[in-house]
């Protein structure tokens, strides 16, 4: 996991950026769309961020800090149950890069094998926090190093299926007609 820190204190963010001593990112804490805005839903998106810039305006809601990981490419691991769906997202944009969801016309979709250790760390979060599905993020380094994000509890999978034909529907159908394999 990359180093984080979640703070609306000013001299805490500040201390954060000298012991990171690296680009950071702020991240939304709540995902989702904003309010419509002359037609279009808003969102915040990831960002880079200029510590030289944190002044007390920090304090007026609470900020998601992260040291930048760099990556070869995003993985949106979907679980149910015990079986694990690896899709890549490769982006070919700066944009797409810090957040891909702010710009799907710049990402190439494809699949990956999960690799076991990886699977393993997935099914025991989902047994600790007693839940049976999970969306989650993950970025490979250049170096092949798997580097968690998050999990989304209530995270989308279907643009997973329909960009990878990643069977993730029929899992889901599985499960809940108490097919195992």
């Amino acid at each position: 996991m990359p180093r984080s820190l979640i703070t609306n204190d000013p001299a805490a963010a500040r201390g954060f950026t000298k012991q990171i001593d690296a680009p950071l990112i702020c991240k939304p804490i709540l995902g989702g769309r904003l309010p419509i805005e002359e037609g279009r839903a808003l969102m915040v998106a990831t960002h880079h961020v200029d510590p030289h810039n944190f002044d007390d305006s920090i304090r007026l809601t609470a900020h998601y800090f992260q040291e930048t990981v760099e990556k070869d490419f995003e993985v949106r691991l979907v679980a149910v149950g015990d079986q694990v769906f690896g899709a890549t997202l490769h982006t070919t944009s700066a944009q797409a890069a810090t957040d891909w969801r702010t710009d799907y016309e710049h990402i190439e979709y494809g699949t990956i094998t999960v690799p076991d250790d990886i699977a393993t760390a997935v099914r025991r979060f989902l047994a600790y926090y007693g839940i049976v599905f999970g969306s989650f993020d993950f970025a490979v380094t250049p170096q092949g190093e798997w580097v968690f994000f998050e999990n989304n509890p209530a995270g989308t999978w279907a643009w997973v299926e329909n960009r990878t034909g990643l069977p993730i529907a029929a899992a889901h159908a599985d499960y809940l007609q108490g097919v195992t394999e």
